[in-house]
């Protein structure tokens, strides 16, 4: 039972740290083309005249239409990342076996609904069955949801058939090559299936999605707070592509098109000239003007409170850690290098900063606020906000930031010093010498300090806190931590982790740990990877 548990939450984890591929792609992409269609409309030509030249022109079309890669080659893009991601060795065959695999999948079904005599231009039909063009092929639209499963389970057989072995005379399609033939099988038998099924199981989404829409604000205050309390264990990723990428966030027409998923119809409408329906705006709740009020706001208070109530001799050495910090959340939309600063001495403290996100997106909501995208930062406000004209009322975020950084200082402040709580700086000071005069990093913790702020991680040291090489039978990373399935968690030395630059340890069960590092994580995976005989 514990090593069921322990696979599937590894399982999970993988499984949510392999969206950061195709979501990183569509998060530059979405800037493209927020770029490019917002300096080539007309609102701001009309008023940079110059802007109307053929070059400037021409290069802003281009980065409009390079912006849609990702959007229009979404889901392949997932059903070739997640077992790209899963795999921990031949990865290349694997990614490649996930395109074959989601190409079998829409043949198939293409075939079905061909046999049975469906006609591609009734109207009926193709609402019923969720008809629509994918790769070329008149396909179901399975969007996110199908190539995930497609993914899952491309990455199942490449882990089964990868080393395959077949007679002689059929040798030739054994090992590796095995994969990506038995992944079009298996595929397209399940292909022949989906007619059968989806229009049911879509049905059920679209019910949970209209449910969540008939909450109203009150919709986008628990999907913030969701995705905040998710974030520890790592699970966040996979609520939010279900709000981005499927009927949960939303359906509805966008310039004569059906679409689903909340940030597939804002970039949807980003390429059309038409002003925004009551759908897209909805959906765009769920997006990320709801997390500005506390990632431009509210964190960098928070870290101005930590810094005040810091010991004074203290401060100019943790200056730097909040500084990174905050510009990892403005500039990267990056939030853990500074919630984990507070998640483990007083995790009811982060239960409320995911009560306060929830209040920025239901605020944002009730304002109108019409931004988009996906990570909540300073390039999206200004690419996605000011960029695009007033109608986005851009000049709305800078108020309410305003509001939740006095919100978290004071809310901070007041927490800190009458729980004394041991936030960065408020640990006991430092002897100034060692005992024989000198002060090792792994002694004080003014050197670990120093050696966080320069950005050096020592990966000999922090692979010796995790227990050594032979505790590890799994690492990976996503973001901003490393994620291992270890022998035994116990062996995991937590403190001395802090020490070596590491900003929070998790240990979820007897063998599943994340160590928190920032955006240096994978150099530190990589340079553990190379003294361990795992992937």
């Amino acid at each position: 039972m514990q090593k069921t548990k322990a696979a599937l939450w590894e399982f999970l984890q993988g499984l949510g740290k392999t969206f950061m591929l195709p979501v990183a792609l569509l998060a530059f992409c979405g800037i493209m083309l927020g770029i490019g269609s917002s300096l080539s409309s007309e609102a701001v030509t009309d008023n940079l005249p110059f802007l109307k030249a053929e070059g400037f022109h021409l290069v802003f079309t281009w980065m409009a239409n390079t912006g849609l890669v990702a959007f229009t080659f979404l889901p392949v893009l997932f059903a070739m990342a997640i077992p790209l991601g899963l795999a921990r060795e031949d990865k290349g065959v694997a990614a490649f076996s996930g395109f074959v695999g989601f190409a079998a999948m829409n043949l198939a079904v293409n075939f079905y609904l061909t046999a049975k005599g469906v006609d591609f231009e009734d109207e009926q039909a193709v609402k019923h069955y969720g008809i629509a063009d994918v790769l070329g092929v008149q396909s179901i639209d399975t969007g996110l949801l199908g190539a995930v499963a497609v993914g899952i389970v491309v990455s199942l057989l490449h882990q089964r058939f990868r080393t395959q072995r077949m007679p002689d005379a059929l040798a030739f399609f054994g090992g590796l090559r095995f994969v990506p033939i038995i992944s079009a099988l298996v595929l397209s038998v399940l292909g022949l299936l989906i007619p059968l099924v989806w229009p049911a199981f879509n049905g059920w989404i679209t019910a949970v999605g209209r449910g969540i829409g008939h909450t109203g604000v009150f919709g986008p205050f628990f999907f913030g707070m969701g995705e905040v309390l998710l974030r520890p264990i790592g699970l966040h990723h996979i609520l939010v592509a279900m709000f981005r990428f499927t009927d949960v966030g939303g359906s509805g027409a966008v310039c004569g098109d059906n679409v689903s998923g909340a940030l597939n119809m804002f970039y949807a409408q980003l390429d059309c000239a038409g002003a925004p329906n009551a759908a897209v705006t909805d959906a765009t709740h769920f997006l990320s003007q709801g997390k500005m009020a506390s990632y431009l706001g509210g964190l960098p208070g928070a870290a101005l409170a930590m810094y005040h109530c810091a010991n004074r001799r203290m401060r100019p050495e943790i200056k730097a850690l909040l500084v990174s910090g905050v510009v990892a959340c403005v500039v990267g939309g990056i939030t853990e290098p500074l919630e984990f600063l507070f998640l483990f001495v007083a995790p009811w403290l982060y239960a409320i900063h995911a009560v306060l996100v929830g209040l920025g997106f239901l605020t944002a909501a009730v304002l109108g606020v019409f931004i988009g995208n996906t990570d909540g930062n300073v390039i999206d406000w200004v690419v996605f906000g000011v960029l695009q004209g007033s109608a986005t009322k851009w000049y709305l975020v800078p108020v309410i930031a305003a509001v939740w950084f006095a919100v978290y200082y004071f809310l901070f402040r007041w927490a800190i010093t009458r729980f004394d709580l041991r936030t960065p700086g408020r640990d006991e000071e430092p002897e100034e010498d060692g005992e024989d005069g000198e002060s090792p990093a792994e002694d004080t913790a003014e050197a670990p300090v120093r050696e966080l702020v320069a950005g050096k991680y020592d990966a000999v040291a922090i692979l010796d806190a995790i227990g050594g090489a032979g505790n590890i039978r799994s690492l990976d990373n996503c973001i901003t931590r490393l994620r291992m399935t270890v022998e035994d968690a116990a062996r995991v030395d937590e403190a001395r982790l802090k020490k070596l630059g590491a900003v929070g340890v998790i240990k979820l069960d007897g063998h599943t740990v994340q160590v928190v590092i920032g955006p240096q994580v994978q150099s530190v995976k990589d340079a553990i990877a190379t003294m361990i005989p795992v992937g």
